[in-house]
């Protein structure tokens, strides 16, 4: 008996967005106007990259960005969950899939000493390069027309447990928990035995009650979260079953 837990990073595991607390980096903090306004929608990734561009260009360090970045707090509750996930790993198996990049998740994650608790990390592959720029790429390619071209949640989801099932693990439940409306393709994929998490008041939760108001509902059972306390309570529920 073994369940699966898909967590999103921003907005879910942090309280903030990863790409947009970067700018605290940039003079004045803040991105000049023709910068901000280069954004096309589903191409994030791209507009990122500028981003880091702009930050290199202006002279912002990798150590000034670690320092940064590491002051995102994390979502209310989500210390404690992670902490009640880590004593209980032989049950939980844990996975982040999240379209900010490798860096930024990494530095958090290790700085608060929670990376043991992910089993993996599905993100935009970054890197420094020799002169000192942070570089951001694709995830993958795929084509799903609902998703930014750079992602697809459900895809890397299906890809995982295909894996999974090749080494013989398999779920008793895949407990997917995340705010965004790139996270409605893989909630879309849950089986009836499964459970979103959407984070109250946020995108993802808006999008699941207009299907159900369509008359399309998702399969899986829905658990609005508004403190991470809701989730671990939920979790502990499932291991006394």
């Amino acid at each position: 008996m073994k369940f699966l837990l898909v967590f999103d990073f921003d907005h879910t595991i942090i309280d903030e967005n990863s790409d947009t607390w970067i700018v605290k980096c940039a003079p004045e903090r803040k991105l000049p106007n023709g910068l901000r306004n280069s954004y096309q929608p589903g191409h994030w990734t791209e507009y990122m990259g500028r981003v880091f561009v702009y930050l290199g260009d202006n002279g912002v360090k990798e150590d000034e960005m670690k320092r940064t970045m590491t002051t995102i707090p994390f979502t209310a509750g989500m210390i404690d969950l992670l902490g009640f996930i880590g004593e209980n790993k032989e049950l939980f198996d844990c996975i982040i899939v999240s379209d900010s990049n490798t860096v930024f998740i990494d530095w958090i994650l290790k700085a608060a000493d929670f990376h043991k608790v992910f089993d993996e990390v599905f993100t935009n592959p970054a890197a420094f390069s020799s002169t000192g720029y942070l570089t951001v790429q694709h995830f993958h390619a795929h084509h799903c027309a609902k998703c930014p071209k750079n992602l697809c949640k459900r895809k890397v989801l299906k890809e995982f447990l295909d894996k999974q099932l090749e080494r013989g693990v398999s779920y008793t439940q895949i407990v997917y928990i995340g705010d965004g409306g790139n996270d409605l393709c893989p909630v879309m994929f849950l089986k009836k035995n499964d459970v979103a998490m959407p984070r109250q008041g946020y995108t993802l939760e808006k999008k699941i009650s207009q299907l159900a108001q369509s008359l399309s509902p998702v399969q899986c059972s829905v658990l609005v979260w508004s403190s991470a306390v809701d989730i671990m309570s939920y979790l502990k529920l499932l291991i006394k079953q």
